[in-house]
């Protein structure tokens, strides 16, 4: 079962959001996972980790969602703002704000690591990081995003139980 192990505020600057854009059509059974899939089979990681990184931020590969007006999936990085896209990826960019960020310990394989959102935001209201049960509370707010950041190495190196760390941010207003 998953658990939050760690909550904080964290400043994410301006950025460019580069990648693939999905919508709720392209969720097979409600998740994103042969997306994920495919981006690992057809190696597109490697485009985007050949460009200059936004230095000194944590960074790793993003599921990032908003829902205004449209639900949307993006599959990418963060990367400095005016970096140029490469052919058959898109960009959203994305103003300096801070974003309530929550570690998830749990058993990727379950799933139950991915479907946090509400817990995660309880736990930012209970460290005071969001004020209000609106702030953000569904991501339908406009400006409102909601990211999974699969960081090396707290994703990539199973602990002793088989556990991984996701993290899960939320913009705050």
């Amino acid at each position: 079962m998953a658990e939050i192990i760690n909550v904080c505020n964290e400043y994410l600057p301006s950025v460019r959001l580069i990648g693939k854009r999905y919508t709720s059509a392209d969720g097979a059974d409600g998740g994103f996972g042969h997306k994920w899939g495919e981006w690992f089979q057809n190696n597109w990681f490697a485009s985007l980790e050949s460009l200059d990184q936004v230095p000194d931020m944590e960074n790793g590969y993003i599921g990032f969602m908003r829902g205004c007006p449209d639900f949307e999936y993006w599959i990418g990085m963060f990367l400095p703002p005016e970096t140029p896209a490469p052919e058959g990826y898109d960009y959203i960019d994305l103003d300096k704000c801070n974003v309530g960020v929550c570690w998830i310990k749990g058993n990727d394989d379950d799933g139950s690591i991915y479907a946090m959102h509400e817990k995660c935001f309880e736990a930012l209201k209970e460290k005071g990081i969001v004020n209000r049960a609106s702030d953000c509370a569904t991501c339908t707010t406009k400006g409102c995003f909601s990211f999974e950041r699969y960081n090396c190495p707290r994703f990539t190196e199973k602990d002793a139980q088989g556990n991984v760390i996701l993290d899960y941010g939320i913009r705050l207003p």
